[in-house]
């Protein structure tokens, strides 16, 4: 009678696992299944869980130190003075007390009056179309000009003629509308250049800076020339970030130049493009206070005036200070009101804009 050289247990498991059962006793050094299951969840909780409010302080310390300057005047100029939107509701008079917080608490409260006149002041609300009408020319007008010459740029081989070029159109952003607007009087006004050539070929009568039916194509040029290269940095900045091989599969495949711009430059502007459309939505009733203020004298209040120098007229030219902070807290809401509906508008694009959902 012969014997097996196998051992009887490895033998039992071998013959259950043929049969498909699962082996009844467990191998030496074996850990449970619902044990190994419990330790890796405690592994990864301690790689991937949160990390405590201390410790990440002590990491970003650093990080956090060179924001601070930069939030402080944020809060000094941006969050503080939204206080002061109080005296909307009020009538207020700064010379009640040589402290100005002090003479805002002792200012009667009015409510809602200073609301209802500005509601019912006609030149508000040609304040407000004038400033709509600049936007959308703007939007329609400026909006796309960084982004073709963000393409145009692109395509350049030669590294130092694409910086040469981006160098020279993001130069103007750094000049004053104090200049700027001084270069096109030299260029379009009535002793500009152009003026004075047709005068030397028998003509008279050009002055593009002082007629009221130009200004706001006049006001949509000077924003191109001063801003647009500020706008080619943000694509440029994106463009960099498209694998070269996309480009490179796609010409192996037969795209041509269009092609390829539109499958593959393209879709990777648009969420740059979404995001900046978002906040030129909510910054449409900020269309230039600077710029038009300095040119305001030349065309007249009925083409240049907008929201921003309607409500510095009649706030610090004409001291009413309550009218003019109800007229400012109008805008804002309103600012607020696209910003949220142009987000949503993105949301169901698939874009991100400005915040998640």
């Amino acid at each position: 009678m012969s014997h097996s050289t196998v051992p009887r247990g490895r033998a039992q498991a071998k013959t259950q696992a043929k049969d498909g059962a699962a082996p009844s006793a467990e191998a030496p050094g074996s850990v449970k299944p619902g044990k190994s299951r419990g330790r890796s969840k405690a592994k990864g909780d301690g790689l991937s869980g949160k990390v405590s409010l201390r410790i990440r302080l002590r990491r970003d310390r650093t990080l956090i130190l060179m924001t601070v300057p930069a939030i402080l005047l944020i809060l000094v100029f941006n969050y503080i003075p939204v206080f002061g939107n109080v005296v909307a509701f009020q009538d207020y008079d700064p010379y009640l007390s040589d402290n100005g917080f002090v003479a805002m608490l002792q200012s009667p409260w009015v409510g809602f009056e200073q609301f209802d006149r500005v509601f019912a002041d006609s030149e508000f609300w040609h304040a407000v179309q004038n400033t709509f009408v600049l936007f959308f020319l703007q939007l329609v007008l400026f909006f796309p000009i960084p982004i073709l010459l963000a393409l145009l740029i692109n395509s350049v081989l030669r590294p130092r003629v694409r910086a040469m070029a981006q160098a020279i159109m993001y130069l103007p952003h750094f000049f004053s509308w104090v200049l700027v607007v001084t270069v096109f009087q030299q260029i379009f006004g009535g002793a500009g250049v152009i003026a004075q050539t047709l005068a030397d070929h028998g003509s008279t009568g050009f002055d593009l800076m002082t007629d009221p039916e130009s200004f706001k194509y006049l006001v949509t040029l000077q924003s191109v020339w001063k801003d647009a290269g500020w706008g080619i940095i943000v694509f440029l900045a994106a463009l960099s970030s498209v694998s070269n091989d996309l480009y490179e599969a796609a010409a192996m495949d037969g795209a041509n130049r269009w092609r390829r711009m539109w499958h593959i430059t393209l879709p990777a502007l648009r969420p740059v493009i979404a995001l900046l459309l978002v906040l030129r939505v909510g910054d449409a009733l900020t269309v230039g206070f600077e710029q038009l203020l300095l040119q305001r004298q030349a065309v007249g209040p009925e083409a240049s005036e907008v929201l921003d120098t309607y409500v510095w007229w009649n706030g610090i030219r004409n001291q009413d200070f309550s009218y003019a902070a109800a007229a400012g807290l109008i805008k804002g809401i309103v600012g607020l009101t696209l910003v949220l509906v142009a987000n949503k508008v993105a949301h169901l694009m698939g874009e991100q804009g400005v915040y998640k959902k």
